[in-house]
């Protein structure tokens, strides 16, 4: 393990979080809010800890896949742990346990909150909740990467770290150049999202800080009902680019840079994507239509919170909670399936459920025939052996995780569906859950051991469990 290359990372990461913390401090500023005092304090914490952290320059910038899980795992903690202490010293969330829990649901983009009111919060602390969003949708690293030369080339072990999905590549041969493109991407498509939003009447704050919870498929809003209080043309704009959040940017780049049509829309992760929602959207609208006054009006609700799900953003329209079962369990499975590798969304990434299909039909032709020989191969290319393995042992990972963290919460004394909910909520970044969490609910009243375990699977879930989980290995220390 070289340590000395972790430390100075850990620092950088922690001046471009004091930086960061300067766009709340402004908002603070220009809506004359006393809290901006807060996060002044919060920039200079930061950036002193940063500066002191990085002026231990490694003897070697030498980092493997090791030193790749760890800064990522390590640097997704530390955002939270000093991302959280404007909320504590301003006291809208007097409770460290309550701060960490909101700031890292914010980090991670998983939009589950304690608060039982928002509209009540200072402007520069509801843009702090939602900016945080923005920051983790992307990815910290990814951007510090596009900035900053951190490793001597060997970016790519933080990008496989950080990036979701069961496979990393780079758009471009240079790592930096792939951060640079992605990040590009990312910011014209939130730019073109507020521009949406601000022609549909909706104030800049508002459309900023909605574009944030948008951009990053996080789902905090500004408001007690989400989305619910917007006009129909409003929530239109915002399923709409969730759902384009959530598709693998290697389509945009495909389209928009390399100019190979053919190749993204041939994708096959984008096609398994789009169909789960066509078809989520017609079960879902036809078993829900007689709750509304209209089939266009249901069609509105269950194609925005198929979208909401399957992002995992976690805004909502309406109280999904009060469907019918059939229409509950439908968004229940698609917490579970999430959105695409390589997007801003969380849940199993549809191209493992893609890989994991094709691996079993596989097996069954294996079965019938056992002396032919059979490959899984995902649009036209062999998925190769290492990957079809890291798919199988994720599965294992994430039950016995998962299956831990619901036995820990129901210590809390509530009902299956809400411990089981609240967990898939957290672990695949969705936000709201069922009954006691559902989406006119919040997290607040789960005792500070279950709000550290699912602080623990917000971050687990962000990072696809592996780097977080080498922390608890002894030989990840070893030199």
């Amino acid at each position: 393990m070289n340590y000395g290359i972790v430390v100075y990372v850990l620092g950088w990461l922690l001046e471009f979080e004091g930086l960061f913390l300067i766009f709340p401090c402004l908002v603070g500023i220009l809506y004359q809010e006393e809290d901006a005092v807060c996060f002044a304090v919060c920039i200079l914490i930061c950036l002193t800890t940063g500066l002191f952290l990085t002026r231990f320059k490694p003897k070697s910038k030498s980092m493997f896949a090791r030193e790749g899980f760890v800064i990522v795992a390590l640097s997704w903690v530390l955002l939270s742990i000093f991302g959280a202490l404007p909320f504590v010293m301003s006291g809208t969330i007097p409770s460290y346990v309550d701060a960490l829990f909101e700031t890292a649901s914010g980090f991670t983009t998983t939009g589950a909150t304690i608060l039982s009111s928002v509209e009540d919060l200072p402007k520069c602390i509801n843009f702090w909740r939602t900016f945080t969003h923005w920051m983790g949708g992307m990815g910290i690293l990814v951007f510090m990467m596009a900035v900053v030369p951190l490793a001597d080339g060997r970016n790519m072990y933080l990008m496989k770290a950080e990036s979701p999905g069961p496979t990393v590549g780079k758009l471009v041969p240079r790592v930096k150049s792939t951060a640079k493109l992605l990040y590009g991407m990312y910011i014209a498509l939130s730019v073109l999202e507020c521009a949406f939003l601000l022609a549909g009447g909706l104030n800049l704050f508002d459309a900023v800080t909605t574009t944030f919870g948008t951009a990053g498929t996080g789902g905090f809003g500004v408001y007690n009902d989400s989305i619910a209080g917007f006009s129909p043309y409003i929530q239109v704009v915002i399923t709409v680019f969730m759902i384009a959040f959530g598709v693998n940017f290697t389509f945009y780049y495909l389209i928009f840079f390399a100019k190979r049509f053919k190749d993204a829309f041939g994708m096959s992760e984008v096609q398994a994507y789009f169909g789960i929602i066509i078809v989520s959207v017609a079960l879902i609208a036809i078993n829900i239509r007689g709750m509304f006054g209209s089939v266009s009006e249901a069609l509105r609700h269950a194609f925005f919170q198929v979208g909401s799900i399957i992002t995992t953003t976690g805004f909502s329209t309406v109280d999904f909670d009060r469907w019918p079962e059939f229409s509950k369990t439908v968004l229940l499975l698609l917490m579970f399936v999430g959105a695409c590798a390589g997007s801003t969304g969380g849940g199993m990434k549809v191209s493992r459920i893609i890989i994991w299909a094709k691996t079993f039909f596989k097996e069954l032709k294996v079965m019938i025939h056992p002396r032919n020989i059979y490959k899984v191969s995902v649009d036209g290319r062999k998925v190769e052996h290492e990957v079809v393995r890291s798919v199988n042992v994720f599965l294992v990972a994430y039950l016995i995780v998962f299956s831990a963290s619901v036995l820990i919460v129901s210590l809390d004394g509530f009902d299956f569906i809400t411990n089981f909910s609240g967990v898939a909520a957290t672990i695949n970044n969705i936000g709201p859950g069922f009954n006691k969490v559902g989406p006119m609910a919040n997290f607040g009243m789960f005792s500070w051991l279950s709000k550290l375990v699912l602080i623990f699977d917000m971050i687990a879930g962000r990072l696809e469990l592996f780097p977080i989980l080498l922390l608890f290995s002894a030989s990840t220390w070893k030199k």
